[in-house]
C-alpha cells in the first residue's frame, strides 16, 4: 500500500488559520494551535454579534421614537398601541427616521395615534360557570 503524504493540504489548512489570525494579539497570530482556538472562538462570537447588533439597532429606534413621542406629550406605548388601534402599519425603522427628519409629519403621526379609538371589547359570559359564595363563618 502507497502511503499518503499530506505536507500539501497540511500547509495549505495550517495558512489558512494564520491567515484567519493575522491581527490578534501575541502567540495567537503566530502558533498554529493558539491561532486555531482563537479563530474558532471569533467565529462564533461574529455569529453572535452579527444577531446582537439586529438587537441593538432596533433599540436605538425605539429610543428615538420614544424621545420624540414624549417632546409631544405622549408615551411609546400609548403611541403604538393608538397606532395599533388606528390600524396604520409603519415599521420602527420607519417611525424613527420620521421622527429624526421630519418633525411635522411625526406630529401628524402622533395626532392619529391619539384620536384613535380602542376597539369595543365584548365580554362573553361563559355558560355553566357559576360563582359560588364564600360560606360565612360564626
Amino acid at each position: 500500500m502507497v502511503r499518503v503524504r499530506t505536507a500539501v493540504s497540511s500547509r495549505k489548512r495550517k495558512k489558512r488559520v494564520l491567515k484567519a489570525a493575522k491581527g490578534q494579539f501575541g502567540q495567537r497570530s503566530k502558533r498554529y494551535k493558539q491561532a486555531r482556538r482563537s479563530v474558532a472562538k471569533g467565529m462564533a462570537y461574529s455569529y453572535r454579534d452579527r444577531r446582537v447588533k439586529k438587537r441593538e439597532i432596533k433599540n436605538v429606534w425605539v429610543v428615538r421614537i420614544n424621545a420624540a413621542c414624549r417632546e409631544n406629550d405622549i408615551t411609546y406605548s400609548r403611541f403604538i398601541n393608538g397606532l395599533k388601534n388606528a390600524e396604520i402599519e409603519i415599521n420602527r425603522k420607519m417611525l424613527a427616521e420620521i421622527a429624526v427628519d421630519s418633525p411635522l409629519a411625526f406630529k401628524k403621526i402622533i395626532k392619529l395615534a391619539k384620536e384613535a379609538k380602542a376597539p369595543a371589547v365584548k365580554r362573553v359570559k361563559t355558560p355553566g360557570v357559576k360563582k359560588v359564595k364564600a360560606a360565612k363563618k360564626e
